[in-house]
């Protein structure tokens, strides 16, 4: 069955039922619902920090995008009123977008929509997680919120989240205004909270990381190296036209140099958000199939074991870079 909420209010010791909905009381999705989340997102979980609302994919903008305490992106689709079936074909198709986008995208929608970087966000929500452990965006939770639920979309909800594990749930709200005209907000779940929780987190898996260099001939290097440069993410650019050029002119650049190298030569706004991009490229190196950029440039940890400094380009690649670097700016 379809989960319905009714409300009753004690007047002169008599219960009296309530109805009311958002668009009979001149509220709408947009401006009201939305709102209510922005302003307070403990509505949909205590686990869940928004970083973006109105976000595009390939099929339309999604209503929210959030991130929960264990880096899997959740993806929130709003309803007004009832949420029909045709509802879970639209988050679906809006996953499998999202599913593929790196923490970079992310980083980005979430500096537009709160002014701070990814990892201080996070950071200053979840202030008991060690950010730099999450494995963002390895997992995707499809969130659904509404004021009523048709119960085809209750059944199929309970049938992924039993038999495929899946991270899915639906939040029905309950939108009462009293005859003295208090207005109330109460929820419910499909699936309990903790057990929806429970599955994303067991499908969570951590991304291979390594320091080891690679050890390959001078060509296929070369090739891999090129590649890699070649491609059209924010990372790779910036490595190519900034961290590695700036590589070239000294022997060695400590973290808080390369910050104010990327400042200097307009790679970042400020030194702040120079350091961001720095922790999005030390990522890249730190990735097990990445070992080629390993054999070509070499970093040491000399303030903490997870932070990556000291950096240069190993003397007998220091032609190859420069040779590739020219080939790739022609």
């Amino acid at each position: 069955m379809a989960t319905e909420i009714q409300t009753w209010q004690i007047i002169d010791g008599k219960l009296n039922i309530v109805n009311s909905t958002l668009s009979e009381n001149g509220r709408k999705e947009k401006e009201d619902l939305e709102e209510w989340i922005k302003s307070n997102s403990e509505i949909l979980g205590n686990d869940i920090a928004i970083i973006g609302q109105q976000v595009q994919t390939k099929s339309g903008p999604l209503d929210f995008l959030g991130i929960d305490n264990n880096g899997n992106v959740v993806i929130i689709e709003l309803k007004r009123e009832k949420l029909p079936r045709e509802v879970l074909a639209q988050v679906v198709d809006y996953a499998s977008d999202v599913s593929t986008w790196d923490i970079e995208k992310l980083g980005e929608i979430c500096q537009k929509f709160t002014d701070q970087s990814l990892i201080d966000y996070l950071s200053e929500k979840f202030p008991q997680k060690q950010i730099e452990d999450l494995s963002i965006n390895q997992v995707q939770r499809l969130l659904l919120v509404g004021f009523a639920v048709e119960e085809p979309l209750s059944r199929m909800i309970e049938w992924l989240s039993t038999n495929y594990n899946l991270g899915i749930n639906a939040i029905v709200l309950s939108y009462i205004k009293t005859k003295s005209g208090d207005e109330l907000l109460s929820k419910t779940v499909i699936i309990p909270e903790e057990v929806e929780r429970e599955k994303s987190n067991k499908k969570k898996f951590i991304i291979d990381m390594s320091n080891e260099p690679g050890t390959y001939e001078i060509n296929e290097l070369r090739e891999n190296l090129i590649k890699y440069l070649s491609k059209n993410i924010v990372s790779s650019q910036r490595i190519k036209d900034y961290f590695l050029p700036a590589l070239l002119k000294k022997d060695m650049l400590t973290r808080v140099q390369m910050r104010k190298e990327f400042a200097r030569n307009g790679a970042a706004d400020n030194e702040r958000q120079a350091g961001y991009f720095l922790a999005l490229i030390s990522n890249q190196l730190g990735h097990k199939w990445n070992d080629y950029l390993r054999q070509v440039i070499h970093y040491e940890f000399p303030n903490y074991p997870w932070e990556k400094d000291n950096f240069k380009i190993n003397d007998e690649y220091k032609e190859l870079v420069k040779e590739i670097l020219e080939k790739l700016n022609e």
